[in-house]
């Protein structure tokens, strides 16, 4: 699993952004349905339910641009980790999948405790 940073502003961003704006492209589609049968639908529910914790800025494999990480439920309540960077003010899925044993351990611990502080 790639290591993170918390980013403040990530979990504000979550929360508060009225409408999300997505960019496809064919190949990261078509990766995320064969490789983990994650759909665009999905991806796209996960944002828009606004129950995603963010994991924060990924630190680990460098590449061209950041790299965001978020878990979130989708509608049907299919936990998702999302690894996204954002191109041209849109959110830009890099990676989707189910999340590991792990990071259903985190979302649920960060969820709990986000419910006794509101």
């Amino acid at each position: 699993m790639a290591k993170f940073i918390l980013m403040e502003w990530l979990w504000s961003w979550l929360l508060n952004t009225p409408i999300f704006e997505f960019e496809w492209d064919k190949g990261n589609s078509l990766k995320n349905f064969v490789k983990h049968k994650v759909t665009r639908q999905e991806v796209e529910e996960v944002f828009i339910g606004r129950q995603a914790i963010p994991l924060g800025k990924q630190m680990e494999l460098e590449a061209s641009e950041d790299r965001y990480g978020i878990i979130g439920p989708t509608w049907h309540e299919r936990l998702l980790t999302i690894i996204f960077t954002f191109r041209n003010k849109k959110v830009r899925a890099i990676s989707s999948r189910s999340a590991s044993k792990k990071e259903r351990k985190t979302y649920d611990k960060v969820r709990k405790i986000t419910k006794r502080i509101q």
